[in-house]
Parts: C-alpha cells; sequence; structure tokens
C-alpha cells in the first residue's frame, strides 16, 4: 500500500475534564495503530487528552444537512413531546 492509498481516520479525544470524546480532526494513516500513534503526536501535543478514539472515515456514515426537514419531520408529528397543551396549576413557576 503506498502512501498516497492509506485511508483517512477521524480522531476523537476525551479530554481529562471531559465525559465525551469530542471530533478534532483528520489524518491519513496505513492502519488503526498508526492512526492513534499520530493522533497522539498530533492532537494531543499538551497531555490534555485521556483517550483517543479513531474511526476510519469510510465507516462513518452521516445525515445530509440537505434531506434535514425530511429526516428531523417525524419528531414534528410527535405534539406530546412539546408541553405546550398542558394546563399548569397558577402556582406552579419556572417551568
Amino acid at each position: 500500500m503506498s502512501k498516497k492509498n492509506w485511508p483517512l481516520w477521524e480522531i476523537f479525544i476525551r479530554s481529562k475534564q471531559g465525559l465525551n470524546h469530542k471530533h478534532v480532526g483528520s489524518l491519513h494513516a496505513a492502519d488503526a495503530e498508526m492512526a492513534l500513534e499520530n493522533a497522539r503526536d498530533v492532537y494531543t501535543r499538551r497531555q490534555e487528552g485521556v483517550s483517543i478514539w479513531v474511526v476510519e472515515s469510510e465507516h462513518i456514515t452521516a445525515s445530509n444537512p440537505e434531506d434535514a426537514d425530511a429526516f428531523y419531520e417525524p419528531a414534528n408529528d410527535k405534539v406530546y413531546r412539546h408541553p405546550t397543551f398542558y394546563d399548569l396549576p397558577d402556582n406552579v413557576k419556572h417551568i
């Protein structure tokens, strides 16, 4: 495999203060082990990370922003998720 054909990897890092991993960038690497090592060298130079995930880009499936209206529209049909029709007692405040 030549360097030109190395797959693209998406890099996610969990910081010391964080509870979740956040996407920080992408890089090319021959395999997952090389992607982890390169991600460590590139994205955690100041020792801010405690966990790194690498995911080959071809394995990520994402929604299309152009289809957002149709994709998320079913949530609008569930009016029970929007508490606009509930009657609240007068003594209930700050909801």
